[in-house]
């Protein structure tokens, strides 16, 4: 079969090539730490979209820095007791998307949180600078400052502050609390799972904001990795940093956040994915102990992957109370 990377024995063993910061972990429990200190005052504000079965609000609430950050929620209606819920992310710079698609999950009886990732195309606000979003270059967007001012910090953090927020209320079990996405949301998916060990059950496709390094060295640092690219050729022409910059990054790469995961996972990858290349990915899947399954799709790139929700829905539905 074709290939655009290593041969599928050798990514089941693949360790990764981006280094991992020696201060890593104080470094996440330290940003842990600043997050459980963060009061999230959350608000519901009755939307406009409702349904029979499904009631529908804007759920804001306060990250990091002071960011307050928008989900579209829905819960039950009929609910007579606790029950599982669903956290979705999206990919990169997209946004929570609209409410329909949201509707089978309630049906099943789950509540459901979907996140704006803060500064891309939704509501969640990016306080570090100006109003309004900064919708691209969040992977160096901190670069330059200090480790803890990393944007996608602060965003992973959202992650684990938006589960936070939806396991403390009354109508959710939060011993059923799952989460899924794709690309970037796949990679919040394990942020989230990494974040808060109490997540249950994630179902990430595609994961992005792993190996930044691999993915330079194959060439792949265009479409969604492009802005390291342009970070080199405008701010470190002659690679002189070079070897800082990849320790940088090493604090929001999700192969080094992965071996939190207490989860229960299922992940899809493309074994001809371009845009976030498979090795990437299986760095992240390799460093997993929980339980975990991967489904490989030969032929396929950075898309959706025939039955791959269908088989997420009975994963994720199957939790037990």
């Amino acid at each position: 079969m074709p290939m655009i990377d290593l041969p599928l024995a050798e990514l089941r063993t693949y360790p990764g090539r981006n280094p991992r910061p020696v201060d890593f972990d104080a470094y996440w429990d330290a940003a842990l730490a600043e997050n459980h200190n963060t009061d999230p005052y959350p608000e519901f504000i009755k939307a406009d979209f409702q349904t029979d079965f499904a009631e529908c609000f804007d759920l804001y609430f306060t990250g990091v820095r002071g960011a307050r950050i928008h989900a579209k929620f829905l819960r039950p209606r009929q609910a007579v007791k606790p029950g599982p819920a669903l956290l979705q992310f999206h990919g990169y710079s997209g946004n929570c998307g609209d409410w329909h698609d949201k509707l089978g999950w309630v049906a099943a009886g789950f509540t459901v949180a979907a996140m704006d990732a803060r500064g891309q195309g939704g509501q969640s606000q990016d306080v570090g600078g100006t109003p309004g979003n900064t919708l691209n270059g969040h992977i160096i967007r901190g670069l330059d400052d200090r480790p803890e001012n990393l944007i996608f910090r602060h965003i992973f953090l959202d992650t684990a502050q938006l589960a936070r927020v939806v396991m403390d209320l009354p109508g959710v079990d939060a011993a059923r609390v799952a989460a899924m996405g794709m690309s970037q949301g796949g990679a919040l998916t394990l942020a989230c799972a990494s974040l808060e060990p109490r997540i249950r059950r994630i179902a990430p496709m595609c994961p992005f904001l792993c190996d930044y390094q691999r993915v330079w060295e194959m060439d792949l640092c265009r479409e969604a990795y492009k802005e390291i690219r342009d970070y080199f050729r405008l701010f470190d022409p002659r690679h002189e940093r070079e070897e800082a910059v990849w320790n940088t990054l090493g604090y929001i790469d999700l192969q080094h956040l992965a071996p939190r995961i207490r989860a229960e996972v299922l992940l899809a990858v493309g074994l001809m994915d371009e845009i976030c290349p498979p090795s990437s990915q299986f760095a992240a899947y390799n460093k997993i102990s929980s339980p975990k399954e991967m489904m490989i799709y030969p032929d396929f790139t950075h898309e959706h992957y025939p039955g791959f929700v269908d088989r997420a829905y009975q994963f994720i539905t199957a939790m037990q109370a």
